[in-house]
């Protein structure tokens, strides 16, 4: 009997609820990042910190590459073949858009990433003035806004258009990304 108690992510089968689960890893991840942010002037570089910048780390450098490849090569390719209509016209302006912001958060968090690695691997030498304010906020306002962007538009769309066939090709896409085996 599955324990009620105990939030389990959704499997593969249903890609869209991963994409979801994903988001919502990616909303504790920017908590975190700002936690730390508000953690280092207080108590410096402590363990506490030093776990922070690792798990943050780890989830921008292999998780979100890999979510932002589900979205770049498969959910929305699969959607421009299948959108017709007002729905082809929302993707054609969305996709750009999508696109553009994957690689402005791929940037912004390279300007964190070499902020973070001094954190992570225990620097004493002063840890608050290594995570900048502004880039934190930034990078969080971006994805934020881009994250609701396509909760609001691309997912519904998929939910609504993709056949069963279709959800099983995004699933099994993102579950081979991932090397998991079926």
């Amino acid at each position: 009997m599955p324990n009620a108690l105990i939030s389990t992510a959704p499997d593969f089968s249903q890609p869209i609820a991963v994409l979801k689960h994903c988001h919502d890893r990616i909303r504790k991840q920017l908590e975190t990042l700002q936690n730390l942010l508000d953690h280092l002037p207080q108590h410096g570089n402590d363990a506490q910190a030093q776990q922070a910048a690792h798990s943050i780390m780890r989830y921008f450098n292999q998780a979100a590459p890999h979510h932002h490849a589900d979205e770049e090569v498969d959910l929305l390719p699969m959607l421009s073949v299948t959108a017709i209509g007002e729905d082809a016209a929302v993707l054609q302006k969305l996709m750009p858009e999508i696109m553009a912001e994957h690689q402005q958060m791929d940037g912004l968090w390279h300007t964190l990433n070499l902020q973070l690695a001094p954190i992570a691997d225990g620097a004493t030498a002063t840890p608050a003035g290594q995570l900048s304010p502004q880039d934190v906020q930034q990078f969080s306002a971006v994805y934020s806004a881009h994250m609701e962007k396509e909760e609001t538009w691309i997912a519904p769309m998929a939910k609504r258009l993709f056949s069963a066939q279709q959800m099983q090709q995004l699933g099994s896409a993102m579950q081979q990304r991932r090397g998991i085996p079926a």
